[in-house]
Formats: C-alpha cells, sequence, structure tokens
C-alpha cells in the first residue's frame, strides 16, 4: 500500500490539533514536511512529530515536488488563501472546517480543485466515525419510525483574549468553532436542506459570538435545534456534547456521545413502548480514518466521505445562521 507523502501548513493550529496523531496512527500516511511563520517553529514540530522536513515559509513547503497532499491547520481567515495555493501547486489539500466563511469561497475552493486536477476534503474527522455510521442506519433502518426532531449541543471552555477562537479578526467564535458541527450533524443525519432557520447569540466584546441558539424547520415539518458555545470555565477543557433523535416509533439517545470521541461509545434506542436497548461501537480515532480515507481518495479514486456537496449546503447553513445572528 503506498504512502502519501503529507506536507502540513501551520504550526499553531497543529499544537491545537488532534489530527497529527491520527496521520501518525495512519497506514497510508508519511509525515514529510511541516511549514511554520518560522523555521525554528517548524524545527520544533519536525522533532516533535518525525516529520522529515521542516520550512520556515508556507510557500517553501508547496514548491517541494515531494509533497503530495497537505493539511491546512491555519486559523479560518487564511484557509481560502492557502488551500488556493496548495491546489495551484497540484497539491490536495484536506482543510480545517470551515473550508471559507461563505458558500461562494467553498464554491471557488471546489472549482479551484477540478481545474488542478487534485481531491479537495473538509476535514470534518466525525463524520468519518462507525459511530455515526451506524446512528445514520437506524434511521435509514426505520428503527424510530421517521424522523421527527433532533436535539445536539456542543459547548466547551472559554478561552483566553489571545486564543483565535475569540478573535474577530481571525474569525472566531462559536458557530465558526463548534456550531459547523452541529449543522453538519444534522444535515448529515437528515439529509436535507432546513426550509426555515432562526437564531439567536450572545456576543462577546469582542463581537464575536460566544453562545448560539438555533431552531430550524424541514420541509415535512420536522425540525431541528442546537446550540452551540464557548461558555464553561475558562481555558479547563472541559465540554458538553448532546444528541438526541426523536420518531413515530421511538428515539435515539447518544448515552456516550462525542463529537470526535474514540474508544467505546454508545448510544440508547427507546420505543415507543418504553423498551430501551444500549448498543456500543468500537470508534478507532476518528483523525486516523479521516487520514486514511483522504489517501485512499487520492491513491485508489475513492470519493471523498465529506463531498462538495455536503460541504457547500454546509456552507450555506452556516450562512444563514450568521446572517440571523448578526455576526
Amino acid at each position: 500500500m503506498k504512502k502519501i507523502k503529507w506536507g502540513v501548513i501551520g504550526t499553531a493550529g497543529i499544537a491545537r490539533s488532534c489530527t497529527i496523531p491520527g496521520m501518525i496512527q495512519a497506514y497510508n500516511c508519511e509525515l514529510y514536511a511541516i511549514a511554520g511563520r518560522s523555521i525554528d517553529k517548524a524545527e520544533q514540530f519536525k522533532e516533535k512529530f518525525g516529520f522529515e522536513k521542516a520550512y520556515g515559509s508556507y510557500k517553501e513547503l508547496l514548491d517541494d515536488p515531494e509533497v503530495e497532499a497537505v493539511y491546512i491547520a491555519l486559523p479560518n481567515t487564511l484557509h481560502y488563501e492557502w488551500a488556493v495555493k496548495a491546489m495551484k501547486s497540484g497539491k490536495h489539500v484536506l482543510c480545517e472546517k470551515p473550508l471559507a466563511p461563505c458558500e461562494k469561497q467553498v464554491k471557488e475552493l471546489f472549482e479551484t480543485a477540478k481545474e488542478n486536477h487534485v481531491y479537495l476534503m473538509e476535514a470534518f474527522a466525525y463524520q468519518h466515525s462507525p459511530y455515526i455510521t451506524a446512528i445514520k442506519k437506524e434511521i435509514e433502518d426505520g428503527t424510530i419510525g421517521e424522523v421527527c426532531y433532533i436535539d445536539s449541543a456542543f459547548i466547551t471552555s472559554d478561552y483566553n483574549k489571545e486564543n483565535i477562537r475569540m478573535r474577530r479578526e481571525t474569525l472566531g467564535g462559536c458557530t465558526y468553532d463548534l456550531g459547523v458541527y452541529n449543522t453538519s450533524l444534522t444535515l448529515g443525519l437528515l439529509n436535507e436542506e432546513p426550509e426555515k432557520v432562526e437564531a439567536s447569540a450572545i456576543f462577546s466584546e469582542e463581537k464575536i459570538d460566544k453562545l448560539t441558539s438555533v431552531v430550524m424547520e424541514f420541509a415535512d415539518g420536522k425540525k431541528a435545534a442546537f446550540t452551540c458555545g464557548m461558555t464553561l470555565a475558562t481555558d479547563q477543557d472541559r465540554r458538553l456534547d448532546r444528541l438526541e433523535i426523536d420518531g413515530t416509533k421511538g428515539s435515539i439517545t447518544g448515552t456516550k456521545f462525542s463529537f470526535n470521541g474514540d474508544g467505546e461509545l454508545s448510544y440508547m434506542i427507546r420505543t415507543a413502548e418504553g423498551q430501551e436497548e444500549v448498543k456500543t461501537v468500537e470508534v478507532p480515532q476518528n483523525y486516523r480514518l479521516e487520514v486514511e480515507q483522504f489517501g485512499r481518495c487520492i491513491d485508489e479514486n475513492e470519493i471523498p466521505a465529506v463531498t462538495e456537496e455536503f460541504s457547500l449546503k454546509n456552507a450555506r447553513l452556516v450562512e444563514r445562521i450568521l446572517e440571523e445572528i448578526g455576526y
């Protein structure tokens, strides 16, 4: 099996990301090059993770003909620029979510990918999880009948003001950082876009949303709601993940649910008659699954698990929410 030579752009991003451990575990990934804004930082990460090369600029990495695929771990405001540059350099791109701040730019990114005959995928590692696959199958099999309502939440600790998540100029805020998980989860489970979207938010002094609540209605009357926020104890790495799906014949509750969680995860099926069954799914490291799948796209022409159509749908919904809350 061929190993894809990967380059990583953005040392600050990978300091926060779980993707590098996933790349290390992936059977078809070779950690080849790392690039930062300074060679010193790049050299530190080269030694820490075992990259073969370190570069003091992103352009140097893109100019290296050995690099086949690039993981972009930069702040939200830089995703579009460097994804375009990477693809025009002939590199396949796995880019952190959100791909871009609006649907228009997401569309342009995929057009650039096609023009340069490379793959582009938005990095939603949890979408590769067998836990999510199992829940989708329960819905498709009619285990809980027709879905009536989906409720989810993703709330984490607050961060200090120097963190890029907390700054307007780097497109911080809980919708861009966390809500994209809730929107993509809802769209993935229902496989349709909402007709109506209403949202409200509490903003910080830096003019980024700290707590956002969204309600959605779909064509056949089903509803969905979610809350995302960065409101728990500051810098304590605390989080609250929630998922509940209610249908005409029962419900599914994520009894041990976590976005991007691994290990033994479980969910409970409750029938309309009150019977309960807990099902457990063994989940590998999601980021490993993501990197391996993208590698197979490059080497074996698999279709990306997170498709162009899906990323465009998610971008549209996120844009509607941000307009609703006045971001």
